[in-house]
């Protein structure tokens, strides 16, 4: 069976009698090249087990269980379970599980595994909450080797966008702190079923676990900042700051900042991650 042909997944899903649900954000990906590169980019060591989100129809799953010890499928679309169960019926090591990513506790879900060796994440992520499945993988702090993810292309951007642009934001400084973002390829819109309205990308993020380059004194007082200089984005970072930190004073704040050299102009988007943590460490 074929599921990069679109015919095939067309005949499929109606021979059990069910569509393309948009409430889920289903597109399924149809281009095999693609299917092989998310798939090589997942880990870098065929031991491993993979938590795939969102595995549709089964055919990046497939890819993955060629190439991996184990694969633990996430699909919240019960209609897709009998579906996975045929696609899926010629590999042992993949089992799938009705349910909501967002719902599901994963430090229980994937104890055994972590005991097993490493574990790494793979998902088409629907465009609808990718930010909130995405910062719960993060904010997790599993000891996961890396998440892969397709992604918009405009949310990929801003996931490997660099300090000063105007990509650049709260989820990019986030991820860039626990991790190393990467752009694997693009996907044009017409490498899906149905094809959506935006064109897509892949971005693997290596995450550093507990080897971070640089760690803040208090990540609360790092992430309420981070959150305060972006939160709005028209105002300086001096004037930001003092919103959301209004115990501290607009003369306290200006004197942070010329402490760490920043003129007092300056916009949240101008600052690395490490400039952060050190205006954090002075908060």
């Amino acid at each position: 069976m074929n599921l990069c042909d679109k015919n095939t997944v067309r005949r499929l899903m109606a021979s059990y009698g069910i569509s393309f649900r948009h409430e889920f954000g289903q597109n399924f990906l149809t281009d095999p090249n693609v299917i092989d590169e998310i798939a090589d980019a997942a880990c870098p060591t065929e031991d491993c087990t993979i938590l795939e989100i969102g595995p549709g129809i089964g055919t990046l799953t497939r890819a993955l269980c060629a190439r991996y010890r184990r694969v633990i499928a996430l699909e919240i679309d019960r209609n897709l379970i009998p579906v996975l169960e045929e696609t899926l019926a010629d590999f042992d090591n993949a089992t799938v599980v009705n349910a909501d990513v967002m719902k599901t506790d994963l430090a229980e879900l994937l104890a055994p595994a972590f005991a097993e060796g490493p574990v790494a994440v793979c998902a088409n992520l629907p465009y609808y909450i990718t930010s909130p499945i995405l910062m719960k993988l993060l904010e997790s702090n599993l000891p996961f080797w890396g998440v892969t993810v397709m992604v918009q292309k405009e949310f990929a951007d801003r996931l490997c966008a660099a300090p000063g642009g105007k990509e650049y934001g709260s989820i990019t400084v986030s991820a860039a702190y626990r991790g190393h973002a990467e752009k694997i390829c693009a996907v044009p819109a017409d490498r899906f079923l149905p094809a959506p309205k935006v064109d897509s990308a892949v971005v693997r993020l290596r995450l550093y676990g507990k080897n971070k380059p640089v760690e803040p004194k208090s990540e609360a007082t790092f992430f309420r900042v981070v959150r305060a200089a972006f939160g709005q984005r028209r105002k300086t970072l001096a004037n930001a700051l003092a919103t959301g930190f209004p115990e501290l004073g607009k003369a306290t704040i200006a004197g942070l900042l010329e402490t760490l050299g920043l003129p007092a102009d300056i916009r949240g988007e101008r600052l690395s991650v490490e400039q952060f943590i050190k205006l954090s460490d002075l908060i």
